[in-house]
């Protein structure tokens, strides 16, 4: 049976705009000023950690301020679905792949977080498994965190497809040797057709991942 892993942020929900409010709520506390949220958007994908440090050095901030991880995460709890929403046809498509194989998420945002968003957007149960960046795993791109979803699924390498928007999860997928999709409407997709290999996938739109999908049982 087939695993599909789904990244979080650019691939089943546009989270831009809270992400780069919570970021930018940081910056003015500590002097600087606010950047715009595509500028933000491009630092996402590799844990809040590393997000904080680069909004940081980007409005000419210590990187190291003291106490800024924390309160970002504050300041993001604050405002988690006030404009996050699923990609349109995203609830179609994991509704009709979980009939068919056992569905994960596989984020390197923080689970309480991750847990949070899905469960207000009504989609965490069709997920069998849901990993965050702050588990006993590394973040991707490590393959850690990957593999340890195909332990549990009982899967093959080569029915197992990562799901994901950036390079990050396309170098997760290469670590781990598993097949991969890459979502060309997320907001970390940065990918030219140089980056994919001939048995890569890619679409275009959340619609267009039921059929890609399907046909690996094939």
């Amino acid at each position: 049976m087939p695993l599909f892993v789904f990244d979080l942020d650019g691939t089943l929900i546009d989270s831009r705009r809270d992400l780069a409010d919570a970021a930018n709520a940081l910056l003015e506390e500590r002097g600087g000023a606010p950047l715009p949220v595509d500028t933000i958007a491009r630092m996402v994908g590799e844990g809040a950690a590393l997000l904080v440090r680069r909004a940081l050095t980007a409005a000419a901030l210590d990187p190291e301020s003291p106490g800024a991880l924390p309160r970002f995460l504050e300041l993001y709890d604050d405002r988690l679905l006030t404009h996050t929403q699923l990609y349109d046809g995203i609830r179609e498509a994991i509704e009709t792949l979980a009939a068919d194989a056992p569905l994960a998420v596989l984020t390197n945002k923080p689970s309480r977080a991750t847990l949070a968003i899905l469960d207000g957007l009504g989609v965490a149960g069709f997920f069998k498994w849901i990993l965050g960046g702050d588990g006993p795993w590394p973040r991707k791109p490590s393959p850690a965190p990957l593999q340890e979803l195909m332990h549990r699924a009982g899967t093959a390498l080569t029915q197992t497809v990562m799901v994901g928007d950036s390079a990050i999860d396309l170098a997760t997928a290469r670590a781990a040797r598993t097949r991969v999709c890459m979502v060309r409407y997320g907001f970390g997709f940065t990918l030219s057709e140089h980056d994919l290999g001939p048995d890569d996938m890619l679409v275009d739109r959340p619609s267009d991942l039921v059929p890609l999908l399907r046909s690996i049982r094939v």
